[in-house]
């Protein structure tokens, strides 16, 4: 029985299992699962895959899309130019292969929210393994960028710097924290939202609530607002892509 999963630590928020679920019925795969995996700690995974030896792929989110590194045989380039992995690859000798389709998700996405020919710069708020898939992107797209963390980085801002006038220069606000995410639905980044314009654009890599608070804040500035469902939907089919071959 082919099964597949997501690896994370706490996952009631997750839409892979509903999305993939769907999807095998789609295709008339009777026979094909998707399951979620819970680890309290990374250092388990070889128990879970001694457990499941039907395991045909996986995806890995928040917080171990980094450090899922060291179990691995060998990573794709994608994974190799982000610096974290969300799809790991079961190859038929046994080998786990890491790539990164959030990359790839996140930018055709990105894409089509901002206007064509957009030139302005972007704050990426927060550090993890989801924010360098963003950085990846951005950098295809030629869309400069500040990272945005609570502590302070060599070449970043933290929250505490985020004046009026640094974001009325940075058209393009990306939250790829899991800040917002349900069940703590009033929580945001912490910004000076009334320094948001109807030249804003919020992209939040939350989906879960469809609206955020950021994304409430956002509007009620006049900017536009995206969340991560097509996103989340984006780097599915290209994980889907790996996991057939």
């Amino acid at each position: 029985m082919p099964t597949y999963g997501l690896l994370g630590r706490t996952l009631t928020h997750s839409f892979s299992q509903t999305y993939f679920t769907q999807k095998f019925q789609s295709l008339q795969l009777a026979d094909h699962h998707y399951e979620l995996f819970e680890l309290p700690f990374i250092d388990e995974l070889p128990a879970l895959l001694e457990r499941h030896p039907e395991l045909r792929g996986l995806n890995v989110t928040i917080p171990y899309k980094e450090n899922v590194w060291t179990f691995l045989h060998d990573t794709a380039p994608t994974a190799a130019r982000v610096g974290a992995v969300n799809v790991i690859e079961f190859r038929p000798d046994g080998r786990l292969i890491g790539h990164n389709t959030d990359m790839i998700g996140f930018r055709e996405s990105v894409r089509d929210f901002l206007p064509r020919g957009f030139e302005g710069r972007a704050l990426v708020l927060g550090n993890g393994g989801a924010a360098k898939a963003v950085e990846v992107a951005l950098r295809d797209l030629n869309i400069g960028y500040w990272i945005v963390s609570r502590h302070p980085l060599g070449a970043g801002l933290t929250y505490e710097e985020l004046t009026p006038e640094l974001l009325r220069g940075h058209q393009l606000i990306i939250n790829t924290t899991p800040v917002g995410t349900y069940p703590n639905v009033d929580d945001c980044p912490a910004l000076p939202y009334e320094a948001l314009t109807p030249e804003h654009f919020l992209y939040d890599l939350v989906y879960n609530p469809r609206e955020t608070e950021f994304m409430k804040r956002g509007q009620a500035q006049g900017a536009a607002t995206k969340n991560g469902f097509e996103m989340l939907c984006l780097q599915a089919e290209a994980a889907w892509d790996i996991w057939r071959k």
